[in-house]
């Protein structure tokens, strides 16, 4: 879990647009995000798991 000053700091509009973090909405967690749902590797497998993101489903071949 990120402090919540980190997530506070990233919330604010930077000075360079590079300088952007996307953070998680759940955890508040940079690495490992995924822009399509806001989320980062961790939460999105914990919820797709439990069938709460629509139309994700377990892949196997």
């Amino acid at each position: 879990m990120a402090k919540e000053s980190q997530i506070a700091k990233s919330k604010k509009k930077p000075k360079y647009s590079t300088r952007i973090v996307r953070r998680c909405w759940r955890c508040g967690r940079r690495r490992g995000y995924m822009r399509a749902f806001n989320l980062c590797r961790i939460c999105f497998r914990e919820l797709a798991n439990n069938a709460e993101i629509p139309g994700i489903r377990k892949s196997s071949w």
